[in-house]
């Protein structure tokens, strides 16, 4: 038996602000000093992202502080955004929602009781029978334990297919605050959603977009104040270390060579690199310490330039986009690799298959 992709949604709220428009209404919205403002300049108009989708109403939401109102934004956009990927996702897979028996949901961005699996089967009318799971907590990393899961899943029943979706609401975390990391996270986060339709097939069976082969990861709490979330005020409070693009490049470089080793692959042997654009400086890194070829990571500087850093869905919208304008050929084999809070750190080897 197999486990397949078959297929694969992303999406994002309506309301899109270039880095212009997010310079102005933060620059007017909230107080800063004079080095704030130089390095609010430096990254939202000098920088590589051109804009973001963010899951408000108007941007003058983004100085709205109240917590209760937050977390009914983050229900809002979360939910219709997580349902339009999955939507997609089931579409591509040419599956119906009562065809689904397991539901996987991550999310960091927000707190929610009972979580997004309760709202998403709601809307697409999914099985009352499903096996569902919300992962909370795991940050831009989430997407591919999420995948785990809905592979376990798959294999402990022998049926499918399960739907993987991983959701945020990052703009339900901007913080105003004086610290350059706080700066540089209002800057470059972003709001999306991805889905994923998994399905357990004969090895002989139909196949997918790609096959799931294995997974690693790896957990390193002396990282942990580097990249996580602290709560100040009833807030979320992102805090963002410089050594962040370090220390991500150093933890998915051991994990993805230790999945390598597994199945007695080397670096050269991965035709495709889906890797979880945190920015331009943590993909320079990456690709240094991976010594990859200049374009291998293509894909990922191109949704961090169109969307910013969506945390947990972002490395899906890189496997998006090598599906869509890479178009990987039968047989070649793809990375996923993303990085979060934690620190942590995870990968996925994949093998692309015909439609």
């Amino acid at each position: 038996m197999k486990t397949i992709l078959r297929g694969l949604g992303t999406a994002t709220p309506p309301l899109y602000i270039t880095q212009e428009e997010a310079y102005n209404s933060l620059s007017t919205q909230f107080t800063l000093s004079p080095a704030e403002l130089k390095l609010y300049r430096r990254i939202l108009l000098d920088g590589k992202i051109k804009g973001r989708y963010l899951g408000m109403d108007k941007t003058a939401d983004i100085s709205d502080m109240d917590m209760d109102r937050l977390i009914a934004r983050f229900l809002k956009f979360g939910r219709s955004t997580a349902v339009a990927a999955a939507r997609r996702a089931l579409e591509e897979a040419d599956v119906n929602p009562a065809e689904i028996t397991g539901l996987i949901v991550n999310t960091c961005t927000g707190y929610l009781c009972p979580g997004f699996s309760s709202y998403i089967a709601e809307e697409l009318g999914l099985p009352t029978s499903i096996h569902y799971l919300d992962l909370m907590g795991m940050g831009c990393g989430a997407a591919i334990p999420n995948l785990e899961a809905a592979t376990g899943i798959l294999v402990r029943n022998g049926e499918g297919p399960v739907l993987s979706v991983a959701v945020e609401i990052c703009s339900a975390t901007i913080y105003p605050s004086h610290e350059p990391e706080l700066v540089v996270s209002n800057s470059i986060f972003g709001d999306g959603a991805a889905a994923a339709v998994l399905d357990i097939v004969p090895d002989n069976g139909p196949n997918g977009l790609a096959c799931i082969v294995d997974f690693m990861s790896g957990l390193f709490p002396r990282y942990r104040e580097d990249l996580r979330y602290h709560t100040e005020g009833g807030r979320l409070r992102n805090c963002l270390n410089k050594r962040v693009p370090v220390i991500g490049a150093r933890t998915a470089t051991e994990v993805s060579s230790r999945l390598l080793t597994r199945h007695g692959l080397a670096r050269k042997d991965i035709d495709w690199w889906a890797v979880h654009p945190g920015g331009t400086v943590v993909l320079d890194q990456v690709a240094r310490k991976l010594e990859l070829p200049d374009n291998a990571l293509r894909f990922s500087y191109n949704v961090f330039e169109n969307y910013g850093n969506m945390s947990s869905p972002s490395v899906l919208f890189v496997l998006r986009d090598i599906l869509d304008n890479g178009r990987p050929q039968p047989g070649q084999k793809g990375m996923l690799l993303a990085f979060g809070a934690g620190f942590s750190a995870f990968a996925a080897l994949i093998k692309f298959e015909s439609d």
